[in-house]
């Protein structure tokens, strides 16, 4: 990969991009070589932002001032007061009224303790705020039917991979005959895959630490808005929140927890969510406005 960038202008994204798709579609692009070029494709975008002195959201061209977020965490291994203190702290703490629980735990086994999660959930958070369940293509067709029945009952209107991605039937099955949306596509290692998605979902999800960096996220979200659908950006909050900004059928992006928290100790320009939405580019900074923190991050080095 190393030979394919090097010596090729910051300028031209987009042909590194192709260039290193080409290169290693022999060694199988889905997966961890699509991760690759992932992460070099968002380094080229920053570098290009930086070398002309413009925040991404001003060099790709923003759509919106500022960008919907929801608070993504509640792991299955929570107890249920870690859970409550988590969502509470976003909702009741930082305004953000959005928040995503995981369920499907031991693959679909442990129904009764997910709804009972779930409504612990929903107390936590209140009546108003909005809730959102991922069960990590947990459920077989019938058992998700089932479970988003069950989950309209706590007001869940976002229903996260309830079937594995892989099952494009099952997922169309769903999204038909529940009341949540139904979204899907962080499994999305090329755009093809988005293509395959779209028809059987209600929100597109793309993850552009996987699909091939911002470069095919950009074209994920025009395929979406093709579609009529509009994208959600996965995972990894600060390395989308200036493209999220860049497109008109944005719902929102995830503030996950993890990385978030990583994010903000490990590097200096994170961005808050207080209020539920972050405002990228709006200190002027180049690029996507962090600097590593050297400092901070030294106890972690590993020799």
């Amino acid at each position: 990969m190393r030979a394919h960038v090097l010596g090729r202008s910051p300028m031209d994204i987009a042909g590194t991009n192709e260039t290193l798709g080409r290169a290693v579609r022999n060694a199988g692009r889905p997966g961890l070589v699509s991760c690759a070029i992932s992460a070099v494709d968002i380094a080229l975008w920053d570098l290009k932002a930086r070398l002309l002195e413009l925040p991404l959201t001003r060099l790709i061209g923003a759509v919106h001032e500022t960008v919907p977020v929801y608070g993504s965490g509640g792991f299955t291994t929570y107890h249920d007061t870690h859970l409550a203190t988590q969502l509470t702290g976003w909702v009741h703490g930082q305004g953000i009224e959005r928040v995503k629980i995981k369920i499907g735990e031991a693959w679909g086994r442990a129904v009764e303790r997910d709804l009972a999660r779930v409504r612990h959930a929903r107390d936590a958070i209140g009546p108003h705020a909005e809730l959102y369940v991922d069960a990590n293509g947990a459920y077989n067709r019938k058992q998700a039917v089932r479970m988003g029945h069950a989950l309209a009952e706590s007001g869940v209107g976002w229903f996260e991979e309830p079937v594995s991605s892989d099952d494009l039937d099952g997922l169309r099955v769903v999204r038909d005959l529940v009341v949540c949306d139904v979204a899907a596509g962080e499994y999305g290692y090329m755009l093809p895959a988005f293509a395959r998605l779209a028809p059987v979902v209600d929100c597109l999800q793309a993850d552009a630490t996987r699909c091939g960096g911002l470069t095919v996220w950009l074209r994920a979200a025009a395929l979406a808005e093709a579609m009529g659908l509009e994208i959600s950006a996965h995972c990894a909050p600060h390395a989308h929140a200036h493209v999220a900004a860049c497109v008109p059928n944005l719902r929102h992006i995830e503030w996950f927890h993890d990385h978030a928290r990583l994010e903000s100790t490990l590097f200096t320009g994170a961005l808050d969510p207080t209020g539920g939405s972050v405002r990228p580019g709006a200190d002027g900074a180049p690029g996507h406005g962090m600097s590593f923190h050297h400092e901070t991050a030294t106890p972690y080095r590993v020799l």
